[in-house]
């Protein structure tokens, strides 16, 4: 009489088990995704309207045609921040990252402008684009030569060179500003982030910046900080007018004074893409550098095609990851495309402009002093006990906040060598680069994890959920 049989018994520890998805790669539920994306939009959208709103007052253009330039800057950036962070084959980071335009660009494109044209500017930005795309590779290859000790020093001054325009936002550009009413509306803005950071449980804690600017326009209201009146007079539905300005016209000098904002903006690029990488745990590396700055150059080209500036990573987000711990890369790219909403709905953006300049200045504070923490955290990798390291940091550091506190320092030099170096990222980027170059050389620097996040821990379990605000069970 045959043995009975029994069934193998699986050996649990044999049974695979279902790998979680990185925090950058969780989809959080939609009414989750929705404020989470509309935190990245508000605190982004005062920067995109900024921008084109001062290159058409300098330029004297009437107000329909400076509203053009705010659309199509809305709609481009809206299109690149869905490119880098959902990618197209070769383009995008795919990481957290928000697109806009750069101020860096406004004196060239006024200069331009009142020379060439409009029609000059937008020539000039395409081919800045496609210059950005074709050396790409070359700065993925050479990111051995941006060790913790140069991006760590150009990613603190990104984030402590911007503090001001976070001031300039919290007493306001008109005459008499928002007085003692702003500053005090600021501090409780900031006060109310901190609060719910620090008591609110984690599931709202996400939300602690968009809790600060919804409660503090709520605030602005009865201190008469408040004005909603924009809303009832822009329009329903707008279409851009990438012709309104003409074709783009491709004039030399307007395209060398470009090239050289472009250069700029490839290492502000380069920044915040290692800064981001840093906080998520992932795209620390060469080709995530290059597949970001091709964004960059592709966003830059179709940007000049639809009458808009130059495009480049947003600092602010990058302080909105680190602060609210949201990895998800969905969640940005759906701010991508509210902002590209906003573009065809003026009335929209009209909303989102009436947040008082105190309230999104208090958050822009919080935001801008994250960044700069964050750089300091990666220099916090390098060997700053080596007396060529603190020289190092120190010359860097200096060259980059001389703009921020004497802003006509470089006055008596060419505009082109001015375009640099009223840049405090240019100028840090090159004194970290070529003193780390003197120094160092081009070895490649040893291996060092940092004190940055785990993402093996954060896939063992709470890391996918928290970094994306959900639960494991949200998240499927």
């Amino acid at each position: 009489m045959a043995a009975p049989t029994h069934a193998a018994v699986p050996d649990a520890e044999s049974t695979p088990q279902p790998v979680q998805p990185h925090p950058v790669d969780v989809r959080p539920p939609l009414h989750r995704m929705v404020p989470l994306s509309l935190q990245h939009l508000l605190v982004a959208y005062s920067g995109m309207a900024t921008m084109p709103l001062l290159v058409g007052m300098a330029l004297g253009l009437p107000e329909d045609r400076i509203r053009l330039l705010i659309s199509a800057n809305l709609l481009v950036s809206g299109i690149a921040t869905l490119l880098q962070t959902l990618g197209v084959r070769a383009l995008g980071a795919r990481l957290p990252i928000v697109m806009g335009s750069t101020f860096t660009a406004i004196t060239p494109a006024v200069l331009i402008g009142k020379e060439h044209g409009l029609a000059a500017v937008f020539g000039a930005t395409i081919v800045a684009g496609v210059v950005t795309v074709a050396v790409a590779p070359w700065f993925g290859r050479c990111l051995h030569l941006f060790p913790p000790l140069v991006t760590g020093t150009v990613i603190a001054v990104i984030g402590f060179s911007l503090v001001p325009s976070a001031a300039g936002l919290v007493t306001g550009h008109d005459e008499g500003g928002s007085g003692a009413k702003g500053l005090a509306l600021a501090a409780v803005t900031v006060v109310l982030v901190i609060l719910v950071e620090r008591l609110a449980p984690p599931t709202v804690g996400r939300f602690a910046v968009l809790i600060g600017l919804a409660a503090g326009t709520a605030l602005a209201v009865p201190l008469g900080l408040f004005d909603g009146s924009g809303v009832g007079e822009a329009s329903a539905v707008a279409l851009p007018d990438p012709v309104a300005f003409g074709a783009p016209v491709f004039v030399v000098p307007a395209i060398v004074a470009m090239l050289v904002v472009q250069l700029v903006n490839m290492v502000e690029s380069v920044g915040d893409t290692l800064a981001v990488g840093q906080i998520v745990g992932r795209g620390e590396d060469g080709p995530t550098v290059t597949r970001a700055l091709r964004a960059d150059g592709a966003a830059t080209v179709l940007s000049g095609g639809l009458s808009s500036f130059p495009i480049v990573t947003f600092g602010q987000s990058v302080g909105l990851v680190s602060v609210t711990k949201v990895m998800s890369r969905h969640v940005v790219a759906l701010s991508g495309a509210l902002m590209v909403l906003l573009a065809f709905v003026p009335a929209l953006g009209a909303a989102v402009a009436a947040v008082p300049g105190p309230v999104l200045g208090g958050v822009s504070l919080v935001m801008f002093g994250t960044v700069g923490a964050v750089g300091l955290r990666v220099l916090a990798r390098a060997d700053l006990t080596d007396g060529r390291n603190l020289l190092t940091v120190a010359l860097a550091f200096g060259a980059g906040l001389i703009p921020v506190g004497a802003p006509e320092f470089y006055a008596p030099l060419p505009d082109s060598v001015r375009t640099v170096l009223d840049s405090g990222i240019a100028a840090t980027g090159l004194v970290a680069f070529a003193l780390n170059l003197l120094f160092h050389g081009g070895r490649r620097p040893d291996p060092d994890p940092g004190p940055g996040p785990d993402p093996a821990g954060e896939r063992r379990g709470d890391g996918a959920a928290a970094g994306a605000g959900v639960t494991d069970g949200e998240a499927s």
